[in-house]
Formats: C-alpha cells, sequence, structure tokens
C-alpha cells in the first residue's frame, strides 16, 4: 500500500481506472470508498495530467465534461496541495481565490435563505422573490471571473499543451450559465407564483444553480490555481494582472497592486503616461484622472451592449463603486425593483424616442441630482448612456450674486 503510494505511475494508473470507472456507471460511493482506502492523498498535478491523459487517449471531452461533478464529488477532500507554490497578494491567483470567497459567503447566505420557503406562513412572498432576485444579481459577477479564466489564463495553459482540463472548465462555465440563466428566468415570471410553484423553482432551479458556482470554487481552488501558479511564469502572471482590469471583478474590488520583480511594465500599463488626442485639444493622463476626480460630479459610462465601462469618483463620492462593476450589465448593478426603470430608459435612448433623464432623491440629509444622457457619433448611432450624480444641497440654498472672489472651505 505505502509502495502505491509513492508510485506516481502506479497511482495515476489507479486514479486513471476509477474515473473510467465512475463513466461505466460505477456508484460514485463505492469508488470514492477505493479511492480514500487506497490513496491517502492525490497530487494536484497528478489529476490534471490523468485526465489530459484520458482524452488524449479518446474519451470524449464531452464524457469528461458529463461526469466532471461525479468526479469532483470522488475527488473533493483527497487532493494533496503539498508542494503548491505560496501566492503574493495581489497576484491575479490572490484575486480569484479572494472572489471566490465572496462568492462562498454569497451562495452561504443564499443557501440559509432558501431553507425559509419551507415555512410560507413566516414570509411575505413579494419580498421573499425580490430578495432572491438581489442575491442572482450579484451572483451573475462570477460571470468576469469566469471570463479572466478562459481569455486571459486558459490561452497559456494552451501554450503549455494543456488543454483538455480548460475545455471541461470552459464546458462546465456554459453550464453554470445556462443554469444562472434560467434562475433569472424562472424569477422574472409575470404573473407571480403561489408558494408551491416558487418551493419547486428553489429546490429544482434555484439550488442548483449557485449549487454550480460553489463547485466550480473547489475545482479552482484544489486544481486549476495550484497547476497553474507551477506553470506559468512571473512574467506571464503580470501580463494576466494588467489586462484584468478590462474585464473587470467580482465581488471584490483588488486593494493591492502586484509587480513581481524584474518585469518591465507592459504596454498596458505604460498608458498611464501617454495622453489623449480630442477633437479640442490633448490631455496627458494623469491629467484626464486629475480632471475626472476633481469635477464636482460622478459619471458612469454604460456601452452600447449595456455593460459599464468607466466611472469617475469625485472627493466625496455619493455613490460607493469599486471596479468589480467594469463589465458587468448594468441592470445588475440596481436593485430589482428598480430594474423596470433602467430597462425603459435605456430602451428609449437606444430607440431615439429620449435623449434625457432625470431624477433627484434625497439620501441621509443630501439631495442628489442624477442624469441620464443618450450618448451619440456624428451619425446618430447609439454608443451608450451617461448617467451624471451630482450633490447640489448647496447649489439649492444659493441666492443673490457673488461678485468678489472668495474660496470655499476645504
Amino acid at each position: 500500500m505505502d509502495e502505491l503510494n509513492k508510485d506516481e505511475k502506479s497511482r495515476k494508473e489507479l486514479l486513471k481506472h476509477m474515473i473510467l470507472q465512475l463513466h461505466e456507471g460505477v456508484a460514485p460511493d463505492a469508488v470514492r470508498g477505493r479511492l480514500v482506502s487506497l490513496l491517502k492523498s492525490i497530487p494536484y498535478n497528478e489529476v490534471v495530467q490523468v485526465e489530459q491523459e484520458l482524452i488524449n487517449e479518446g474519451l470524449p471531452e464531452e464524457e469528461v465534461l458529463k461526469f466532471c461533478d461525479i468526479h469532483t464529488q470522488v475527488l473533493e477532500g483527497q487532493i494533496d496541495q503539498t508542494g503548491a507554490r505560496e501566492i503574493p497578494d495581489g497576484h491575479p491567483v490572490d484575486t480569484f481565490k479572494k472572489e471566490n470567497s465572496e462568492l462562498h459567503k454569497l451562495v452561504q447566505t443564499m443557501e440559509r435563505y432558501y431553507e425559509k420557503v419551507h415555512q410560507p406562513e413566516d414570509l411575505e412572498l413579494t419580498t421573499y422573490i425580490l430578495q432572491l432576485k438581489a442575491f442572482f444579481n450579484n451572483l451573475m459577477d462570477v460571470e468576469k471571473h469566469y471570463l479572466r479564466k478562459e481569455n486571459l489564463l486558459f490561452p497559456y495553459l494552451e501554450k503549455y499543451n494543456i488543454t483538455g482540463p480548460p475545455k471541461v472548465m470552459w464546458g462546465k462555465h456554459d453550464e453554470t450559465r445556462e443554469l444562472l440563466k434560467v434562475a433569472r428566468e424562472g424569477l422574472d415570471i409575470k404573473g407571480g407564483m403561489e408558494f408551491d410553484e416558487l418551493e419547486t423553482l428553489v429546490e429544482l432551479v434555484l439550488k442548483p444553480a449557485s449549487g454550480a458556482v460553489s463547485d466550480m470554487i473547489m475545482k479552482e481552488e484544489e486544481i486549476l490555481f495550484p497547476m497553474c501558479m507551477d506553470k506559468l511564469a512571473d512574467e506571464e502572471w503580470y501580463q494576466i494582472s494588467q489586462e484584468s482590469p478590462e474585464i473587470g471583478y467580482c465581488l471584490y474590488d483588488p486593494e493591492i497592486e502586484w509587480k513581481p520583480e524584474g518585469v518591465e511594465p507592459s504596454p498596458v500599463a505604460r498608458t498611464v503616461e501617454g495622453s489623449v488626442q480630442l477633437p479640442t485639444g490633448r490631455l496627458s493622463i494623469p491629467e484626464l484622472i486629475g480632471i475626472f476626480g476633481t469635477m464636482p460630479v460622478e459619471l458612469t459610462f454604460v456601452d452600447s451592449q449595456d455593460k459599464v465601462r468607466f466611472f469617475s469618483h469625485g472627493k466625496k463620492p455619493i455613490f460607493k463603486r469599486n471596479r468589480a462593476i467594469i463589465g458587468r450589465d448594468v441592470r445588475l448593478c440596481h436593485p430589482p425593483k428598480s430594474v423596470h426603470v433602467v430597462e425603459q430608459v435605456i430602451s428609449d435612448f437606444k430607440s431615439g424616442k429620449e435623449e434625457r433623464a432625470v431624477f433627484w432623491l434625497e439620501m441621509k440629509g443630501v439631495f442628489v441630482y442624477i442624469e441620464y444622457y443618450a450618448l451619440r457619433d456624428e451619425f446618430n448611432k447609439y454608443l451608450g448612456t451617461l448617467e451624471v450624480v451630482q450633490n447640489i444641497t448647496e447649489l439649492k440654498t444659493i441666492k443673490g450674486e457673488q461678485r468678489l472672489l472668495s474660496y470655499t472651505e476645504k
């Protein structure tokens, strides 16, 4: 037995045999029992190697995908992390793991909330559904986590001839996307639901959707990330780090900028030193950043595909935002009860029916004025929507004139 644990070839052959047993229909519990008794631990790199070998030997990727969750169930807790590289603060994997932590906390909260559906006498149905919608709005943020894996991380794995596991994981992403889509559609059914219908929806649709997000966390933490830390060089990780903000982050905004020693900034990083030529003048990037940070308004730009692409913060921001909203569908940035207003404004802007929408409200003693503008090019093509938020509490009190120099308090 000990010799088997020490012999990598024998251990991998046994793991391969057990995975094939799963594909042949042998009960997962029985396989897990044998696995635990024969192998005290499995180095994470061997799990990836075995999966790649099975695909290379002709096992269809669709079959690996089909049984991926069973593999996870069997292997969970048995994968050896010994020897995995330490992850520096701010490193892309550190960011992935912190996002996973936020996703895990969200799913745990959702799971506790699901149980309330079994005590309908204690629930107000409309309020309960609105809270479920809010949970799934946040959970949909996982899309940016998956996109960074697919577009920034997986290409490097393919460069190292690791093609099977990324394809399988990408397939699981797509399955999870579909589950989340169905869950949101289920919660948006017009005409309302009865409690028994909602209970069925929770058990058959909502739980599998949030559970799929949770299952992916295990696959990443125990297999993908340790393997990637072993394979990718610091230069490659730094390139991923530099390109990540364009896609955005999931429920977490990195607080530390990681830069490995001896690695030169990429062209993406150097753009902060450049300038932008506009029709009415040229501005350096630092000047542009300074202007946006000083203006007495907060700007948010939503592109023509309804994705948040930019926001500015003044010195005293009214609405607290972080970079996790970049790349997010604007509908998911608002509470469910106001989404219909957002959709109406965007629809009217896109159709050309309207050009501006205005709202105002009082919030903790501050009078907030909010304007939305349709942005169009010279050919009147819709480019997106600009939100302008301003604190006009002081402006409302202005009377008479002030023609003499006067400095306001800082």
